[in-house]
């Protein structure tokens, strides 16, 4: 039975389904006619064969959910579905450069979006796909930008944020599942930041702007919709806004503990070689289509396990810088890595309306394979997470899993343990032996460090 999707009932034009794995979009008599507007200019074809839309074909005669659909349409499911609030700063700008570019190449077929919500570019990878082909409508002359100030808050704002400040975005924007508001934001600059015509326009002007629409008449508001722009006057805002988004850098980026952890940790290069090689031989055996690292740090065993036999990775970590790094890894190597922002103790949770617009982690992460090397003790000992806890959570999103206990003895723990008490006797390799036992079979464990790290490729029962 199909299920419509939780985000999916804002949008008059259309409808997104799943059932048995399969994405289904019906399109409405209101769509209809956006759609096949679209579809005569060939720009989506042609968006499909460079990988900038998400595959999209007519679904077979009796497939459609609704049917009083006018169409419906099948999607290629993307691996993941991210959310913005798990990007880095380059991953929001990377998204934010190709939405506008999308824009200005479809002001020249005669069509613009209705909306510019961030929520609909998804990553394959490190490559931005856009998934919504009902956001594509005509072009109506003399028409503003209707979707500026969404793209501000969920693009713009949030970029600024990290250029302007050195602040993450990660936390408010999921704190707002909306953005940044402009308004809010507006109230952290300082006369300096006004002196850039960008900032001015896109943000105090814009905060102004939408203030006094408040305070207007409604007879005051709708002349507002009588005024006109050129459409060169719109493509010159999407274009200068892309430019300038493009020269966008990370304020202060320094490096943090995990940052450099690939390069500066406790393990010797034969050390670091028998755990490469464990990784690569799991990868080879399993070959699975979707591996999650958990704490993939800057991706550098995600990297090794793609190029062994797992087709997607998707990585988790806490630390921004580091999956700043990971994503550098896999756009200038060119890999299906997709590293995100988490904090594993405080997931990205279900929100929205019904809480169902925004999945939680556990519903959306269903993987082949996983990794998690060494990532159990910042849980157990850093977080004071009871190991079984952890245990049963980490291995619960794969059937197949490598995992790395870290003993006590080893230089990182005997450090975390220095300024506190020692108030976990049961983290034990023995006692994680048991705890993986009880719920699967342990296929092989290797000791690669001289500290006594060692990994453990696991197989959970059905």
């Amino acid at each position: 039975m199909a299920t419509r999707d939780g985000a999916s009932f804002r949008d008059p034009a259309g409808r997104v389904f799943t059932q048995d794995g399969r994405i289904f979009r019906t399109v409405t008599a209101y769509g209809a006619a956006h759609y096949d507007a679209a579809q005569s200019t060939g720009l989506p074809e042609k968006w499909m064969a460079a990988g900038k839309l998400v595959q999209t074909s007519l679904a077979p005669a009796g497939t459609s959910p609704d049917p009083e659909a006018v169409y419906c349409l099948e999607h290629e499911p993307v691996p993941f579905i991210s959310y913005p609030y798990e990007w880095c700063f380059h991953q929001l700008k990377q998204a934010a450069v190709f939405h506008l570019d999308l824009q200005i190449e479809a002001l020249e077929h005669d069509l613009v979006f209705s909306d510019a919500s961030a929520y609909n570019v998804q990553f394959i990878g490190h490559n931005p796909v856009f998934i919504d082909i009902l956001s594509l409508r005509s072009y109506q002359e003399g028409e503003f930008w209707t979707g500026h100030q969404q793209f501000c808050e969920q693009f713009l704002n949030p970029l600024l944020l990290r250029h302007l400040f050195g602040t993450a975005h990660n936390a408010w924007y999921r704190g707002n599942m909306d953005g940044i508001p402009t308004q809010e934001f507006s109230k952290l600059l300082k006369f300096r930041h006004c002196l850039s015509w960008n900032i001015l326009t896109n943000v105090k002007m814009l905060a102004s702007l939408q203030q006094s629409s408040l305070e207007k008449q409604t007879d005051e508001l709708q002349t507002l919709n009588t005024r006109r722009l050129s459409k060169n006057g719109y493509k010159s805002i999407l274009g200068n806004l892309r430019d300038w988004i493009k020269k966008l850098e990370p304020r202060g980026e320094r490096k943090t503990t995990w940052s450099d952890y690939a390069e500066d940790n406790s393990y010797s290069s034969d050390e670091a070689a028998k755990k490469t090689g464990f990784i690569a031989r799991f990868a080879g055996e399993v070959k699975p289509a979707l591996l999650v690292d958990m704490g993939c740090n800057t991706g550098a065993f995600s990297k090794a396990a793609l190029e062994n036999g797992a087709a997607h990775v998707i990585g988790f970590d806490f630390d921004t810088l580091a999956v700043e790094a990971a994503y550098l890894r896999a756009r200038d190597g060119k890999l299906p890595l997709l590293p995100l922002q988490m904090d594993a103790v405080n997931p990205s949770p279900a929100q929205g309306w019904l809480l169902k617009e925004r999945q939680n982690l556990d519903t959306r992460l269903k993987a082949d394979a996983l990794i998690g090397l060494a990532f159990l003790h910042h849980l157990v000992i850093g977080k004071n997470i009871p190991l079984d806890e952890a245990v049963y959570w980490l291995t619960a999103f794969a059937p197949q899993c490598v995992v790395e206990f870290v003993p006590k003895s080893d230089p990182m723990i005997t450090r975390m343990l220095a300024l506190r008490e020692d108030i976990f006797p049961d983290y034990t390799i023995e006692n994680f032996r048991k705890i993986l036992e009880a719920q699967g079979r342990i296929v092989r464990e290797e000791t690669v460090s001289a500290s006594g790290r060692t990994l453990f490729h696991y197989i959970r029962n059905s």
